[in-house]
């Protein structure tokens, strides 16, 4: 017995099928909008028993409301299922987050930059805005590693970190995409630049051991010991960051894609300076800069600190820090004198009183 089946029938069955299946929440729906009323609009949605509501709350931006009109055909985000008791309820807003989090997803498979506007500092970095989402920011993946005020309202390119709309966790670094950039010029930019030669740029991260100023697009390191000629406890005692300062380039590394900078040496040097005016033998007055167990250092001229030994301070075995103390004055003796090899060697014991 052959079993034949009526192909009118079947396609009645599939039809109804497809008009009685319900739409769950977070579904997405394509309606028509067939009524406007005080609250939101209606909109009839294929397969829903009754007319679907969209609240004018769900509408992003707030401002685009106006623009909806009667028999526009859009998708919609499924907030409230239909049943028996209520209609359906729909969202244009979490639509638009939806949207917004599979591109951010898929600007970090991809690796794109996407701008995010600043809008608020935080405890450990700073909250930005793309595409209505609220990200952050973390101190350590921005470009100065410091959050400042001055950010806020400013738009900055950012890489995608972490995009998790399970958890609204939205991660982003400016840094990744500085140093994107950074890549993608540096051998130009390195081409231009001579070792020898002065350059402005802007102090954009300061860390213990010294800054990066940008020079030109590149981060230039400028190291604690190449900011002064004198003793400085942290960079930010002479240079603050967003300032412009001009400093001589010293080394260029074409391999490693680096440049070193020196603030110091846009100065005279101070031990070229000194060579006529002190000589061995001669006895002068100078100020503790620094005491170790070794000895003391102590400011001579400026930028010129002399090594006074603790065995020259006295005949006795002293401790250097029983003797003097940072900022007191002192006489001393020049025992060597070498300024070509940056070294001073004093003594107090040996002055003839």
């Amino acid at each position: 017995m052959t079993l034949t089946i009526d192909k009118t029938d079947e396609f009645e069955r599939l039809l109804e099928e497809s008009f009685s299946k319900s739409c769950a929440v977070a579904d997405i729906v394509e309606g028509t909008i067939i009524k406007k009323e005080n609250e939101g609009f209606l909109v009839s949605v294929r397969g829903a028993k009754t007319e679907a509501f969209l609240p004018l709350k769900e509408i992003l931006p707030a401002e685009e409301a106006p623009s909806l009109e009667i028999g526009d055909l859009k998708e919609f985000y499924v907030l409230r299922e239909e049943n028996d008791e209520e209609q359906m309820l729909l969202s244009l807003k979490r639509l638009a987050f939806a949207q917004a989090w599979a591109q951010l997803n898929d600007a970090k498979q991809q690796g794109d930059t996407i701008l995010a506007k600043v809008v608020s500092v935080v405890k450990g970095g700073v909250l930005v805005d793309v595409a209505d989402l609220k990200g952050f920011i973390p101190s350590s993946q921005l470009r100065n590693g410091i959050p400042s005020d001055s950010m806020i309202n400013t738009k900055i390119e950012v890489k995608v970190l972490e995009a998790d709309p399970k958890k609204n966790k939205l991660i982003f670094s400016q840094r990744q995409a500085v140093a994107e950039q950074r890549d993608q010029v540096v051998d130009e930019i390195l081409a231009g630049l001579e070792e020898g030669a002065s350059a402005k740029g802007e102090v954009v991260r300061i860390a213990d051991f010294g800054a990066f100023v940008d020079i030109n697009g590149i981060d230039g390191l400028l190291p604690i010991s190449e900011i002064s000629w004198a003793r400085i406890k942290h960079p930010s005692d002479v240079i603050s960051l967003g300032e412009t300062v001009e400093v001589k380039i010293i080394k260029i590394d074409n391999e490693l894609k680096r440049i070193s900078l020196s603030l110091k040496r846009m100065g005279e040097d101070p031990w070229q300076q000194i060579e006529g005016e002190f000589k061995e033998g001669q006895v002068i007055t100078g100020t503790v800069n620094k005491v170790t167990g070794f000895g003391a250092f102590i400011n001579i001229f400026p930028g010129v600190e002399a090594l006074l030994p603790a065995s020259e301070m006295s005949d006795e075995n002293v401790n250097p820090f029983n003797m003097f103390k940072v900022g007191d004055t002192v006489e001393v003796l020049i025992k060597k004198f070498t300024p070509q090899e940056h070294r001073i060697a004093l003594s107090v014991k040996d002055i003839v009183k």
